[in-house]
């Protein structure tokens, strides 16, 4: 099962090195919990240590719930995944967009609908809200439903809406009574009210010149579909049992469940979204499934491993950090495997300058997410909040950023142009030069 004494000290290096205040890590086998581990503080004022029953937010490991949501009903016949989703929101339509009417429920579960991502407007509270705002503000078009993976929060959380209109019941209401309260997750919550009732709560954290600082809970509005809740690891593992058909309580089948974790759309050299899930499929002798998620204060991740009934919950109080490093070392350490085995490496290659002038340029969606690449005498660098990452090629197109590892690939158009950067799971557009964010 692998020595947790070098596994923690992993952990305590990786805090150190990002300033993380704190984490829980937990791991289960077969059903059984073999390691769970609270490192660091939840709350830097009163030094209050993180357990494995401290609740944080999960941020978009949240979206494998609603996706499971809708899997449920599909499995029950109340909705049909390849239908439009107009078929079940009539009033849906995307401005400048003259394929709305094409965008299944498919697309919307695999963010494939060939939109990008738009301003946040967190302010919305109500889902009609949303389908006026999606038919009144212009997006960026990308392709055909189904040609490009980009993430969408926007598109992601009109899942919401149809389990609303097909229930009828708030989604937040059904996601409770038919998934956390089944499983029994009796640290689990949306509700903000609620998490002031629980004890050993974390403090949210963000990075302010460099520190980690006290800031407040997201009220996220509508993207609490895609984001709202909060939890612990151990009830995290609870959830994963789902997925591994223990303890399941008769929610949703096997098959179902294995659809979830089907690939849809590659993302990176060995790595596919399927339904509100990232998948691994060959990582050696078995497949990775998981999903992180970012928002003030969370950085999480979560998955499972299922030829070995192996699930891994990670998360921790600050926003921008490696919570998925720790879970793939936490992964690794189950698997017997050595704790810096990496998803996937590649040999590094070399560029002319030629093919890199091509790639110069901001890319960015109107989200807010910009990385701008220049290139100096070493070769091209990405600056992202005004830090400079130098780049190394992979291939013509791909790309990681140094020293963290993080993938980047270039999409060319059919004159073999760059046009995108898939950064973050998003399509960001290359912008002309001189044009603002947001204008």
């Amino acid at each position: 099962m692998g020595k947790w004494r070098a596994f923690e000290q992993f952990v305590e290096e990786l805090m150190d090195k990002e300033q993380i205040p704190g984490v829980a890590v937990a791991v289960s086998v077969g059903g059984q919990v073999v390691y769970e581990q609270g490192f660091g503080k939840r709350n830097l004022e009163t030094m209050e240590p993180v357990t494995p029953d401290t609740i944080f937010g999960i941020a978009s490991v949240t979206k494998s719930f609603t996706a499971l949501a809708i899997m449920k009903l599909a499995e029950e016949g109340k909705v049909q995944i390849h239908k439009p989703v107009v078929h079940y929101l009539p009033d849906f339509k995307l401005c400048g967009y003259k394929k709305s009417d094409q965008i299944t429920i498919h697309h919307l579960l695999s963010h494939t609908t060939g939109v990008g991502s738009v301003e946040r407007k967190e302010q919305l509270t109500n889902l009609e809200e949303h389908l006026r705002y999606l038919a009144e503000k212009k997006l960026d078009v990308l392709g055909d439903p189904g040609a490009h993976m980009s993430y969408n929060n926007d598109l992601f959380l009109l899942l919401g809406a149809i389990i609303e209109k097909v229930t009828g019941e708030h989604y937040k209401t059904y996601i409770t009574k038919q998934i956390i309260e089944p499983l029994r997750m009796n640290r689990t919550t949306f509700d903000l009210e609620q998490l002031r009732h629980f004890e050993n709560v974390s403090v949210p954290y963000v990075f302010n010149s460099g520190r980690p600082t006290k800031c407040a809970w997201p009220t996220l509005g509508n993207y609490a579909v895609g984001g709202g809740i909060r939890s612990s690891v151990k009830d995290l593992l609870k959830y994963g049992q789902l997925y591994l058909h223990r303890f399941a309580h008769g929610i949703v089948s096997k098959k179902t469940t294995d659809i979830m974790a089907k690939p849809v759309h590659r993302t990176q050299q060995n790595r596919h979204y399927g339904y509100g899930l990232h998948i691994t499929p060959r990582y050696g002798e078995v497949t990775l499934v998981e999903h992180g998620g970012g928002q003030p204060g969370v950085s999480s991740n979560f998955g499972f491993i299922p030829e070995k009934e192996i699930v891994v919950a990670v998360l921790t109080n600050v926003s921008g950090v490696s919570a998925d490093a720790i879970w793939l070392a936490a992964a690794n350490n189950a698997l017997g495997l050595p704790l810096d085995r990496k998803r996937y490496t590649a040999p590094q290659i070399a560029l002319d300058e030629g093919q890199l002038k091509g790639m110069v340029g901001c890319y960015a969606s109107d989200e807010g997410y910009q990385v701008e690449i220049e290139l100096e005498e070493q070769g091209l660098v990405a600056q992202i909040d005004q830090n400079n990452f130098p780049l190394c090629a992979l291939s013509r197109q791909s790309f990681v950023m140094m020293p963290n590892e993080k993938p980047l690939e270039f999409v060319l158009n059919e004159k073999n142009e760059v046009w995108a950067l898939f950064f973050g799971l998003r399509l960001l557009v290359k912008r002309p030069v001189g044009v603002i964010l947001g204008e």
